[in-house]
């Protein structure tokens, strides 16, 4: 029999672990009866009972796994490390606990699967949430498609089903800020998008505050495209060539008509601060760059786990480990 794995991040959602841990070992029990389940919790460091919790599901479910993080090391570091430990024939990248994105739809993902779609993506064309999050989304996703070599879809998440060739070649990247949609779709292999309707959480708090946003939406552009370099450069340029024209014009006409050049204190204020911002922008954006720069060459683990339940002590081997 196949196997299908799913990775279930969580943090502080003793409300929420038992019921997405029920309703997925109902759909193994039934419309996926065929299949092996691997269901895999990835703990952030936890303050409440959740960890207590998981580890009473894992002691009667031998199908559940526990990786328990040593502190918070953000959803997508956390998501990416619980990968690296998926031995299923397929993997849903990411089931929430929230259950925001519906188990119900794996079924349908694991028969496209079947199918011969490498890379089945939920697609969140309706989204339960305010007008100013779906508007910052739209504009966001836009900015980097146009940047990147290649296109991110702006409705879909990491709620995807991979196959284990599109999985071992994702588990090559080795980025210690992992944007893992943005790294899926720069895999390709075929792909199928399926709608669906991502609905507001029933129990419990989000995590994701509007710094986590910016955040996850900084590291995207950053880590995809060098265009916003580039974009410093061409200003640069522009903003140089008008500067030493403007200050051509000024020396001509002081010398043709001393009352036709500017002068005063207001244009060598404005002139200041002006190129004193263009500045503070440039040297803003290359301190990204560095700063992703200087993580990668520093390397480390991307998460340091405390404790595995059900779980090797290593990762599970894959085709990759032959390359």
């Amino acid at each position: 029999m196949k196997k299908i794995s799913i990775v279930s991040p969580c943090f502080n959602e003793e409300d929420n672990v038992t019921v997405c841990h029920e309703i997925v070992r109902q759909l193994f029990e039934g419309e996926l009866s065929g299949y092996h389940r691997e269901h895999i919790f990835v703990d952030n460091c936890s303050t409440d009972g959740t960890v207590d919790i998981l580890r009473g599901i894992a002691k009667d479910d031998p199908a559940v796994k526990i990786i328990v993080n040593a502190r918070n090391f953000g959803v997508f570091r956390s998501t990416f490390n619980g990968l690296r430990f998926s031995t299923g024939d397929a993997t849903l990248v990411m089931l929430p606990v929230d259950l925001q994105d519906p188990p119900e739809l794996l079924p349908d993902f694991v028969k496209l699967w079947e199918q011969g779609y490498q890379v089945v993506a939920g697609a969140r064309s309706d989204r339960q949430e305010g007008l100013l999050m779906r508007s910052t989304r739209k504009i966001f996703y836009r900015i980097v498609n146009r940047l990147s070599d290649f296109e991110i879809s702006p409705d879909v998440g990491e709620f995807q089903l991979l196959d284990r060739k599109v999985m071992d070649a994702l588990l090559k990247h080795k980025d210690q800020y992992p944007y893992i949609r943005g790294l899926i779709a720069s895999c390709g292999f075929k792909r199928i998008i399926v709608p669906y309707t991502w609905v507001e959480r029933k129990r419990g708090k989000s995590k994701h505050d509007l710094y986590t946003l910016v955040d996850q939406a900084l590291n995207a552009i950053f880590a995809f495209t060098r265009a916003p370099m580039r974009a410093c450069t061409i200003a640069g340029l522009l903003i140089s060539s008008l500067s030493i024209g403007f200050s051509l014009l000024s020396f001509i006409l002081y010398f043709v008509d001393p009352n036709l050049a500017p002068r005063g204190i207001t244009t060598i204020i404005i002139s200041l601060f002006f190129l004193s911002g263009i500045q503070l922008l440039f040297i803003g954006t290359l301190g990204e760059y560095v700063t992703s720069i200087s993580n990668q060459v520093r390397g480390g683990p991307m998460v340091i786990e405390s404790e595995l339940v059900n779980v090797p002590t290593s990762p599970a081997p894959s085709s990759r480990d032959t390359d």
